[in-house]
């Protein structure tokens, strides 16, 4: 008998709402040790998924050089006032400006091959659970990793 997402699943799965910020998300992440969120509709339905990697584009080098090239063209050689810079500098972002809209997805009944399959195939480290087309859990690359520590036997 193969095994299957809905055994190996964190469920219920953690979720963020579109509207949620980044530092709700980063607080998040961070709290519990994940490495994405799936994005949910009050319905629970999938809107995306926001990765640690998505927060972290804004703070590459090359996006603060153009960031500091855009003030200085602002500025005019003016020295801006703190408070505007200190209101520049905040991150106002949400979920939906950051997450990944096209999401991979799976259902309770997938076996372990196949969610093996999904995960290599397109290159993702995780994937949310659907039941009738809302999240219920997620089975991430670790999840099957464990699986196959608990069961060696069925890959002979």
């Amino acid at each position: 008998m193969s095994i299957t997402a809905a055994e190996i699943m964190s469920s219920p799965a953690i979720t963020v709402a579109p509207q949620a910020s980044i530092a709700e998300i980063a607080s998040l992440l961070a709290s519990k040790h994940f490495s994405a969120v799936p994005v949910c509709h009050p319905d629970h339905t999938l809107a995306g998924i926001v990765s640690e990697g998505d927060i972290l584009k804004p703070f590459r080098e090359s996006v603060r050089a153009r960031r500091d090239w855009w003030l200085g063209v602002i500025a005019e050689g003016e020295e801006l006032p703190q408070d505007f810079l200190d209101y520049l500098r905040r991150d106002m972002r949400t979920a939906a400006d950051v997450m990944v809209h096209h999401v991979f997805t799976t259902e309770e009944h997938a076996t372990l091959p196949q969610l093996a399959e999904l995960l290599i195939k397109h290159g993702v480290k995780r994937l949310p659970v659907l039941r009738d087309g809302k999240v219920v859990g997620i089975v991430s690359r670790a999840d099957l990793v464990a699986a196959i520590a608990r069961t060696p036997a069925m890959l002979v």
